[in-house]
């Protein structure tokens, strides 16, 4: 039952029990009271609505996080077992075509005439016409049948079996100037590694600034007396040092928040994967008073007046002021030659015939353009150029006074159609893609000279020659291998996949 529908029963029975055991209390009363319990109805409704949307966003996080799985490292991995990224290729299919050979036609009989006999004087025969069949005349047509599209494939190399270029490379080659775009059939890039470039330069570098060389003149006195100046008026600044008061101030130290914890309540929920209830409860703000001390008064300072003093005493004048002679020293240089960086070192892709760089900066790395050119296949079939027909004779009255034939019944055509002929024309469709994939293989880990040895014999029992059973894997073993895998449709690689040792019979632990 929702809390909505308790707050109602809640407010409906209080209203009867207020109605019937409390007939003097005011009406007013009651209405207070249903308006809080809707209030608290409200309430319930609105934590509800929170909670609810709080575990649709935690459902969505957690379906997030589930999907975010790297395709870099093999799926639902297990210990011991180890993995190879092999390439899967595409497949095809078988599509069967009806073709038309012969078109439908006609054949043509001709029923003759028929006549009987009366004796008297009249025509011996009739003006007439009889018909002959021109027969149809037939022809041949070709149609060429695409039967498979032409492919433009980037490889390591300009071979047909050469291995596809990774689009990672590819980019990379256009990154650094190969005009992939633009190239035809046949074209290959490859790589080059530039050095830097130096520069020498030649700069002039200070090794003794200029200055100076002083040779002084003394001063020159005499001695008189004098009413001299002690000590000149003057000032001192003396400190106030600041003045500070406490005071005491309420910090927050946890906000108010909402935490979920075991029990029962208004506001609960059933996790569906342990069937615990859990509470949804309101933990209400934490603060704590801190006393700190704060500035009442700044530092400060005031200045105090110190009146000049004077004394009569013997003085010496100067007659002569002290002077200086000075003489330059110019500044002394030395020629440095230094090397600076021009250009730093970087790659260039550009077209194998472009001989602007020497082959000593190849990098190794190249791609090429190759094509499969699409298949055709022509096929004839007999067409009917002229239909076949019929060409009527005239041939003239006869008269005479005899025994005649007379004409019952004129010479007519029958047609027969003849149906067209098919055939089936097969020719092959792409179902998939080629794509890669993570296959559970033997290797080091997993893999023993008895385990080889089971399978060789287990290849040589199902008749498939390994060559020698000796518990290592070689040329011969591996080609057995890969005709099992093909005559028994499984994945076909150069390793020992899990799935062929399980087919084979032999155990993988």
């Amino acid at each position: 039952m929702s809390i909505r529908k308790i707050t109602t029963n809640i407010a409906m029975a209080s209203a009867i029990v207020m109605a019937v055991g409390c007939a003097s209390t005011e009406q007013g009363s009651t209405s207070v009271l249903e308006s809080q319990l809707k209030g608290r109805a409200a309430a319930l409704d609105s934590r509800e609505s929170a909670i609810v949307q709080r575990e649709a966003e935690l459902a969505a996080s957690a379906s997030s996080q589930s999907s975010m799985k790297s395709d870099l490292l093999p799926p639902n991995a297990k210990s011991g077992e180890c993995y190879a990224r092999v390439w899967v290729p595409e497949k095809f299919k078988t599509v069967s075509e009806q073709m038309l050979a012969t078109e439908a036609s006609e054949r043509v009989e001709i029923i003759p005439a028929t006549y009987e006999w009366a004796t008297e004087t009249v025509e011996v025969s009739p003006a007439s016409s009889k018909l002959v069949a021109v027969p149809a005349v037939y022809g041949t047509e070709s149609e060429t049948i695409k039967m498979s599209d032409e492919q433009l494939v980037w490889r390591l190399d300009r071979s047909k079996n050469s291995t596809p270029a990774s689009s990672e490379l590819l980019a990379l080659a256009k990154k650094y100037g190969a005009d992939l775009d633009s190239a035809t059939p046949g074209m290959c890039f490859h790589e080059h590694a530039l050095p830097a470039k130096f520069e020498n330069v030649t700069e002039q570098v200070l090794t003794a600034e200029a200055s100076e060389t002083v040779k002084t003149i003394p001063t020159t006195y005499r001695t008189v007396e004098k009413t001299v100046l002690v000590s000149e008026a003057s000032s001192k600044i003396i400190q106030v040092p600041a003045t500070f008061k406490t005071v005491s101030e309420k910090v927050l130290v946890k906000p108010a928040h909402t935490i979920w914890k075991k029990g029962t309540g208004p506001i609960q929920r059933i996790d569906s994967a342990t069937g615990e209830i859990m509470c949804l409860v309101e933990v209400p703000a934490e603060y704590k008073t801190v006393s700190k001390s704060v500035l009442a008064t700044p530092a400060t300072t005031k200045t105090v007046e110190i009146p000049a003093q004077y004394k009569t005493v013997s003085v010496q004048e100067v007659v002569k002021p002290a002077s200086e002679l000075r003489t330059a020293i110019p500044a002394k240089y030395d020629t440095l030659t230094k090397t600076n960086q021009v250009t730093a070192a970087t790659f260039t892709w550009h077209e194998i015939h472009n001989k602007e760089h020497p082959t000593s900066s190849r990098t190794g790395q190249k791609v090429c353009l190759t094509k499969t050119p699409a298949t055709f296949k022509t096929v004839t079939r007999q067409v009917v150029k002229t239909p076949a027909t019929t060409r009527e004779v005239t041939i003239p009255a006869q008269f005479k006074t005899i025994k005649v034939r007379k004409l019952a019944s004129p010479a007519t055509e029958k047609r027969i159609a003849i149906p067209a002929t098919y055939k089936t024309v097969t020719h092959q469709e792409l179902v998939s893609d080629g794509f890669m994939q993570w296959r559970s293989i033997l290797c080091e880990t997993n893999m023993t000279q008895g385990r080889i040895s089971k399978i060789q014999s287990a290849l040589k029992a199902k008749g498939f020659n390994p060559g020698r059973i000796d518990g290592v894997i070689g040329a011969e073993t591996i080609a057995a291998v890969n005709a099992f895998q093909s005559a028994n449709k499984l994945p076909v690689d150069k390793y020992l996949n899990v799935e062929t040792v399980k087919a084979l019979g032999v155990s993988v632990k």
